[in-house]
C-alpha cells in the first residue's frame, strides 16, 4: 500500500517511468470536501527528482492510504498479444533511454501487425496496407509517419539526423499504446460486453414459459 507521506513511493513515475522515483513532496497537504460539507479528502503534489513531472495524490486522511492519483502509472493491457506487450513494457520502462525505447516501440507495432497477418514489406508500408483494409484509421497512418518509429532502423536511418529525444520516445509510446489500444484492447472490451449482453438475453429467454 501506498501511504500520502511526504514521499510518495510508487514503482515507477508516470511521466518519465523510471524505476523507483525518488517523488518528493512539493505542496500540501490541503483537504477538499464534496458540496454536501462530507467525503473528506486530503492531497499532496509530489514531484519526480528525475524529470520534474508532477504527480497528484489524495487520502481520507493525512498519510493514509492513497485512492487516487494523478497521473495514474502506465499499464500494459493484458489483451495485446506477446511479444508486442513484452516489448510495449519494455519501451514503457526504457524512456529515459531514448533510442532503445524508439527501437522497442517499432517492434511492439512490428509484432502487432505480424498478430494480425501483415508480414511482408516494411513497417510503414504494411501501417498503410492496415489502413486500406480498415484496419485502422487513416488518422492512425498518418500519426505513424509523423513520429520516428524509423529512426533505429540502419536502413532508414539519417547520418545527420539526431538520436531521438526522450520527447520522441514519449510520442512513440503514445502512439503504441494507442494502437494496441484500438487494435486489441477495445475490441476485446467489446465482445466481452455483447457478451455478457447476449448471456443475459439468453437468461431471460430460458425463464420464459
Amino acid at each position: 500500500m501506498v501511504n500520502l507521506g511526504n514521499l510518495l513511493v510508487i514503482e515507477r513515475c508516470p511521466h518519465c517511468n523510471i524505476d523507483q522515483p525518488n517523488m518528493a513532496i512539493l505542496s500540501g497537504p490541503f483537504e477538499s470536501r464534496d458540496y454536501e460539507d462530507g467525503r473528506p479528502r486530503f492531497w499532496k503534489i509530489y514531484r519526480c527528482v528525475r524529470c520534474g513531472g508532477a504527480v497528484l495524490a489524495c487520502s481520507g486522511k493525512d498519510g493514509g492510504v492513497v485512492r487516487e492519483q494523478y497521473p495514474a502509472s502506465t499499464d500494459v493491457d493484458e489483451n495485446i498479444p506477446e511479444p508486442a506487450r513484452d516489448y510495449l513494457r519494455q519501451a514503457l520502462n526504457s524512456l529515459h533511454a531514448p533510442a532503445g525505447s524508439v527501437m522497442l516501440c517499432a517492434s511492439a507495432v512490428d509484432a502487432m501487425l505480424k498478430s494480425k497477418g501483415y508480414t511482408k514489406g516494411s513497417l510503414f508500408s504494411r501501417i498503410d496496407q492496415a489502413k486500406d483494409d480498415h484496419l485502422i484509421t487513416e488518422e492512425m497512418a498518418l500519426w505513424a509517419h509523423e513520429i520516428r518509429l524509423d529512426a533505429n532502423d540502419p536502413r532508414h536511418a539519417d547520418e545527420e539526423e539526431p538520436l531521438p529525444s526522450e520527447e520522441d520516445a514519449q510520442k512513440c509510446v503514445e502512439f503504441t499504446l494507442a494502437l494496441a489500444q484500438f487494435m486489441f484492447v477495445l475490441p476485446a472490451r467489446v465482445e466481452r460486453g455483447r457478451g455478457k449482453k447476449n448471456g443475459g438475453e439468453e437468461l431471460d429467454n430460458a425463464v420464459e414459459p
